[in-house]
């Protein structure tokens, strides 16, 4: 019987492999631990060592049977670099093959596990081979993936190459798994575009890092983006990019990364019907507690009573200089006043936290207070700037008749006159100047319109300047 090389192939097949004259994607695979990556023992499933060996190298999907070469690895702050025998993937549906290597984290985590620290880490060793690999795929328990996809797209500054998470409801190692799919889609989408930001692969779908939610505990399509659609999905014969949803460098500037998000300073809290306002304060009092995520119900209510009594803690604690953010529990839509419960948080300072997750608002607003220099008034603003697409911008209420939608310009008179009522300049200015049903931009008989006026030496038969 003839015996195998180090790879699980036949060297003779090893030896047939023609050289390909499109050039190899070069990818680092970083194992943090989770199920993906995971055996069965007697106490239960544990994480397994050499998982390339283990796993990846008898798989022919992911081992083309050719010689394995040594691809450099920065493993430590002091920047030693160590050699790691490396796979490479059969040509692709585009006619690339991708090679990589697994560097595998000292200590393995239980996703549940993972704090600011283990974030730090995995930004650190992206930073140390950004240079040596077109690509990176973190290999991630699911537990509290969409916590660390939010908080590396704002760790990971000025991201010029795609950086995928990916883990997994089964083991690689149990026979019917998602693992396999959801590694391979990753490797793939990695190694063949250019989409540089971090993204979360799951089910054959590409999501946006921080736009992305946990939905389902055990099953295989256990993730979604309800106010973002997939960056890209793979079907049977290719994957298909949404290239208008990517984020794209705006300006050349050198990759860096920021490692101080510490969440030990925020926290998050579910309003529920009945909360007394005595349980916010406390939370609210917490010792060295610097920013709060509010989960409120709808489009961003919560109890006030006669009183005003919560308004009145939340309003106390903004004057103390805490940044609370307000964001829905539903899973789609967006935070906006327009209840008179929402009107009062916002009149209190509460900033509206529009259609941000959960995750990208906690991990965001760690992110934001431990930048030098910031102050709560600085804070509050950025939160509702996007930052790495975390939020739309732009969201506005719709309104809708009983008997069915609103007209499109109506709508735009309507949300008009919430901005005026609330005495927001800016916001009433955004929308005269957005407004393109021309309902507000109309010119009169001498070419004015509310904003714009038209130049003095422009004839009557010209169209008026917007």
């Amino acid at each position: 019987m003839a015996s195998l090389n180090m790879n699980g192939t036949l060297p003779e097949l090893a030896e047939q492999q023609p050289e390909d004259p499109i050039p190899e994607s070069r990818i680092l695979i970083i194992m943090t631990g989770g199920t993906i990556c995971m055996r069965p023992s007697p106490s239960g499933f544990v994480p397994a060592r050499g998982f390339q060996e283990q796993c990846l190298a008898r798989v022919p999907t992911f081992n083309d049977g050719s010689h394995s070469s040594m691809m450099n690895v920065v493993i430590n702050a002091a920047g030693e670099v160590k050699g790691h025998s490396s796979l490479r993937t059969p040509p692709t549906a585009y006619g690339r093959r991708v090679r990589y290597t697994v560097l595998e984290f000292e200590e393995l985590l239980d996703s549940s596990s993972i704090d600011a620290k283990g974030w730090a880490e995995i930004a650190r060793t992206v930073e140390r081979n950004y240079t040596l690999f077109d690509g990176f795929v973190v290999l991630h328990g699911t537990d509290s993936l969409a916590y660390t996809c939010s908080a590396l797209s704002f760790m990971l500054q000025n991201l010029g190459k795609p950086v995928i998470l990916t883990g997994a409801q089964a083991p690689m190692l149990e026979l019917q798994n998602d693992a396999t799919d959801n590694l391979l889609g990753s490797l793939v989408v990695a190694g063949h575009f250019m989409i540089p930001e971090v993204c979360l692969y799951f089910n054959n779908r590409l999501f946006r890092g921080n736009r992305s939610i946990k939905v389902a505990a055990s099953d295989f399509a256990a993730f979604d983006s309800p106010n973002c659609p997939p960056l890209a999905v793979t079907t049977s014969m290719r994957t298909n990019v949404n290239w208008e949803l990517v984020n794209r460098p705006r300006s050349l500037e050198h990759f860096r990364i920021q490692t101080n998000l510490d969440t030990t300073h925020v926290a998050c809290l579910r309003i529920f019907p009945g909360i007394k306002p005595e349980m916010v304060d406390a939370v609210l009092k917490l010792e060295g507690l610097r920013g709060l995520v509010l989960e409120t119900f709808g489009a961003g209510n919560a109890p006030s009573g006669q009183d005003n009594a919560m308004t009145n803690v939340l309003a106390a604690a903004i004057k103390r200089g805490i940044v609370i953010v307000n964001v829905t529990q539903c899973l789609t839509g967006s935070v906006s006043p327009v209840y008179a419960p929402g009107m009062s948080l916002s009149r209190a300072g509460v900033v509206a936290g529009l259609d941000l997750t959960t995750e990208a608002a906690l991990t965001k607003l760690a992110y934001l207070l431990a930048l030098p220099d910031s102050t709560p008034d600085w804070v509050a603003k950025q939160m509702a700037v996007s930052l790495r697409g975390e939020l739309t911008e732009v969201s506005q209420p719709v309104f809708r008749h009983p008997d069915g939608a609103l007209p499109e310009r109506v709508q735009s008179l309507t949300v008009l006159g919430y901005a005026i009522a609330q005495g927001d300049l800016d916001r009433v200015q955004e929308i005269v100047a957005r407004e393109h049903h021309w309902l507000l931009n109309d010119a009169d008989y001498s070419g004015n319109t509310p904003i714009h006026t038209r130049p003095p030496t422009a004839s009557c038969g010209d169209i008026p300047v917007h």
